[in-house]
């Protein structure tokens, strides 16, 4: 057999090294992504943990719309709705709302709601002081249940947005809950 070429090694080569900088690249997707969100103030994320709420004076000259969406992971036999789709609130004011959830198997299973805020740059003036997304939420089969949600607007919210939208996509986490359980348990 003979001997590959100085060509094919050079074409080898370069195969290899561009696969090793693709894979690094998609590495570096994540975080990237997460930069050129913040710079673009799309994709907002809202705290992860409840706020305190403060009693502020609360600004009756204006008010801003509150859109809720829910969305379900694809496959997951739940319904998730807002139990309204839309609030008119004075920056300041506690507000307090619920989705509804039910779950449509007949097993036992546990939902996750991942939130986000739109517009981004809204996210750090949306404050939830109780969060149904703070918590797995474990539903029984064919099981109903109204998730709560209490938050306020920042009073300090820019006057150029009137709108946040407030959107909930919520994931069947079953089967991760239940390894966790296994996993703690051979412990």
């Amino acid at each position: 057999m003979a001997a590959p070429s100085k060509s094919n090694r050079k074409l080898l080569s370069i195969l290899i090294l561009s696969s090793v900088a693709m894979f690094g690249f998609g590495f570096a997707l994540v975080p990237l992504y997460d930069v050129l969100c913040d710079a673009l103030g799309i994709n907002g994320k809202p705290q992860g943990t409840a706020s305190r709420y403060e009693a502020v004076v609360i600004d009756k000259d204006r008010t801003v719309n509150i859109e809720f969406i829910a969305q379900i992971q694809p496959g997951m036999a739940w319904e998730f709705t807002p139990k309204v789709n839309r609030l008119k609130v004075h920056p300041g004011e506690l507000v307090r709302t619920h989705f509804l959830a039910k779950n449509l198997s007949t097993v036992d299973t546990v939902g996750q709601a991942i939130p986000s805020v739109s517009p981004g740059q809204g996210a750090a003036y949306f404050n939830k002081t109780e969060c149904f997304c703070f918590n797995q939420q474990p539903l029984g089969a064919l099981a109903n249940a109204e998730l709560p949600l209490i938050f306020y607007v920042d009073p300090d919210l820019p006057e150029s947005i009137n709108t946040l939208t407030l959107s909930y996509t919520l994931y069947d986490i079953t089967n991760r809950q239940v390894s966790t359980i296994e996993q703690g348990a051979a412990k």
